[in-house]
């Protein structure tokens, strides 16, 4: 008997997030686990629909009120990671746009793809991605206002049927 764990071989990601920083942590997971040769899926639901609403997924802002993880953004301003980033700046008219730009250009540094580029990439290297029908219902859409790369709209029921065997990860 070894005591080497089972290697992973499918991975099926929610997102529920559409904020910049909720959503790409669900694309760079499913593009490693694919780069990997893992399986993948992100199925898309409530606010992470933003990710894959043709309308809204490349203008995807920094949540920045409320946020208490901003602090990590600070030494992009040349401040030390320790000093927090006041929740009431956050709701500055500007802020949030400013502090997206700052995220958006670090992330291009590092050659990380806008949302639009990432889907494709996911979808080209086999990984499948779904919207939930609850949420598409809820806000109103349709398939049409979805990027391409979307597989299907399920319900959770469905989705959790393509997810079986799969470690679900929920962002």
């Amino acid at each position: 008997m070894s005591d080497k764990p089972e290697p992973i071989k499918k991975v099926s990601i929610i997102c529920a997030q559409g904020s910049l920083e909720g959503v790409y942590p669900a694309l760079i997971m499913a593009n490693g686990a694919r780069m990997e040769g893992i399986e993948a899926s992100i199925f898309f639901t409530f606010f992470g629909l933003n990710a894959v609403n043709k309308s809204t997924m490349n203008k995807l802002k920094v949540a920045t009120v409320g946020n208490p993880a901003m602090n990590m953004a600070m030494p992009m301003l040349k401040l030390p990671i320790t000093m927090p980033f006041p929740t009431l700046m956050g709701a500055i008219p500007g802020v949030s746009n400013f502090a997206s730009w700052m995220m958006k250009n670090e992330m291009e540094k590092l050659d990380v793809p806008p949302v639009d580029e990432f889907l494709e990439m996911i979808s080209d290297a086999g990984g499948e991605l779904y919207a939930c029908k609850l949420a598409m219902d809820m806000f109103k859409l349709t398939k049409e206002d979805l990027c391409d790369q979307i597989s299907d709209v399920l319900t959770v029921g469905e989705f959790y049927e393509k997810s079986a065997g799969a470690s679900i990860i929920f962002i």
